[in-house]
């Protein structure tokens, strides 16, 4: 399996922060947030990585170059500027499925949020999904105070995914495994992922894992403070 990871955001957010730093090398406890992920990724035994850069995408490259420090081989899709996520990942889409008839699924990773959980695991519970005839399984997490409402709500029977109804609600860890051909099922070149994943739910291919360990979503700089935190007492 393959793995990307969404590295080419302003992160406006995080500024001041984010001024002369791109968001995915933000320091958590002394380490860059996207070495947390090529750590892991190394672990689980996947070695083919692509990561897409923009702002300050020369930094990202300089600092993890080739990835052979992890063991990995890692390879960069450079955008003149930031396309969204869908965009972005259509941009790198021939890196990533080098053999798109194949329909082979890949692990995607947003490159501004920790996660401490177990890939071989979530992989294994997303190829079941897909034995299933989903296209798409999700790592989902409780909601956060910065997003009580949630994404998403699950079908608590069949687990599948589908648009909120203020019932079982949950929210998207920006953690995910794919099938090449779930983008099919959108017809635009540039937007969001979100309205690939609203189809897919309309046509009940996607489903949820729930997942209750350490996550963040670093989108301020006091989040970043409270990630430092909470690894530091570790």
């Amino acid at each position: 399996m393959r793995a990307m990871i969404f590295a080419a955001g302003f992160g406006k957010r995080m500024m001041p922060l984010t001024q002369n730093c791109p968001k995915p090398l933000l320091l958590a406890a002394n380490k860059p947030l996207i070495e947390y992920h090529l750590e892991k990724l190394a672990a689980c035994g996947i070695t083919d990585v692509v990561i897409n850069v923009s702002y300050l995408g020369d930094k990202i490259i300089s600092l993890i170059g080739d990835g052979a420090r992890w063991g990995l081989c890692i390879q960069y899709s450079v955008e003149p500027q930031p396309l969204e996520t869908y965009g972005g990942l259509m941009h790198a889409f021939d890196l990533l499925v080098p053999s798109p008839h194949l329909d082979e699924p890949f692990l995607l990773l947003n490159g501004d949020v920790y996660c401490d959980v177990d890939f071989d695991k979530f992989i294994e519970q997303s190829r079941l999904a897909f034995s299933r005839g989903c296209l798409g399984n999700l790592l989902m997490v409780e909601n956060p105070p910065h997003n009580t409402s949630g994404d998403f709500s699950i079908n608590e029977a069949t687990g599948l995914l589908h648009k909120l109804d203020g019932r079982n609600t949950s929210t998207f860890s920006g953690v995910s495994v794919l099938r090449p051909s779930v983008l099919k099922s959108y017809p635009a070149t540039s937007g969001k992922l979100s309205e690939v994943f609203n189809l897919a739910m309309q046509a009940s291919k996607l489903s949820a894992t729930l997942y209750a360990g350490l996550w963040r979503d670093i989108g301020t700089p006091e989040r970043l403070n409270e990630l430092n935190a909470q690894l530091s007492a570790v």
